[in-house]
Order: structure tokens, then C-alpha cells, then sequence
């Protein structure tokens, strides 16, 4: 039982990770957009811990230098939740952190797009996400 459970947890999780890939738009980026490419957790492992914050880091692409307001993200459909955007820099490898707690499920999945502005507008970009287990 146990060895069907974690079959159908990586089997979820590649079929994340190329519905992930393929949403990404491919055209070019109009005047002031932001993108967002990836989400991946900093640390080496995507096991996270009840109750403790793990930084994710989120790579993007951008036509300038966009304001990033704050990031909108969920997990495993609970939300959306305001959360503060660190350490943003800009140019080739765009990326930016956020701080995200776990779920109270063990396998779940992190979802995550920002709010910008653009053209003097207020914009949300795509979303990006990641599969992640908490214990």
C-alpha cells in the first residue's frame, strides 16, 4: 500500500512539474511585463517541516525593472495569501524569495504568482509551482 501511495506521489509530481513547463508563455514580453519561470525551495531537500518557513526562491524574466508589490500564493488550493517579496534582483537571472509554511498534508503543492506594476497599473503575472512533502 505504501509503495502505491509513493508511486502515485511521483507520478503527480512529474505531471506538475511538465504541466509547470508548459504553461510558461513563449512570446515575447510586452512593454513593462514581468514573467515568472520556476519555483524551487533553497534548500537542497523539498521536504519541509510543519510550522517552520522555508524560502523558495522564484526566477522571472521582465521588460525593465517592474516594481514587485507582494507575492499571492497558495498550497494545495488553501488561499490566496499575501506574502512580503525578499531579495529581489534583476537582469539575466532574475529572482526573487518568499517565505512559505507548509500545509497541514504531506504531499502538496506550492503555487505562486506576484502582483506588479505595470504602465502605472497594478497587474498580476502567471503562476509558477513546485511539489513539496511536509512532515
Amino acid at each position: 500500500m505504501k509503495s502505491i501511495l509513493i508511486g502515485v506521489l511521483i507520478g503527480a509530481a512529474v505531471l506538475l512539474g511538465i504541466s509547470a513547463c508548459a504553461t510558461v508563455p513563449t512570446e515575447p514580453l510586452g512593454e513593462g511585463e514581468l514573467r515568472l519561470l520556476k519555483m524551487r525551495i533553497s534548500e537542497m531537500t523539498a521536504v519541509m517541516r510543519l510550522g517552520y518557513p522555508f524560502k523558495f526562491n522564484i526566477s522571472f524574466e521582465a521588460d525593465g525593472h517592474p516594481e514587485i508589490i507582494r507575492a499571492v500564493c497558495f498550497c494545495s488550493g488553501d488561499g490566496p495569501y499575501p506574502y512580503n517579496v525578499q531579495d529581489v534582483t534583476y537582469g539575466s537571472e532574475a529572482n526573487f524569495a518568499v517565505y512559505l509554511y507548509a500545509c497541514q498534508s504531506e504531499a502538496q503543492v506550492m503555487k505562486c504568482s506576484v502582483d506588479y506594476v505595470r504602465n502605472g497599473k497594478r497587474t498580476r503575472s502567471n503562476f509558477v509551482s513546485t511539489a513539496v512533502s511536509a512532515h
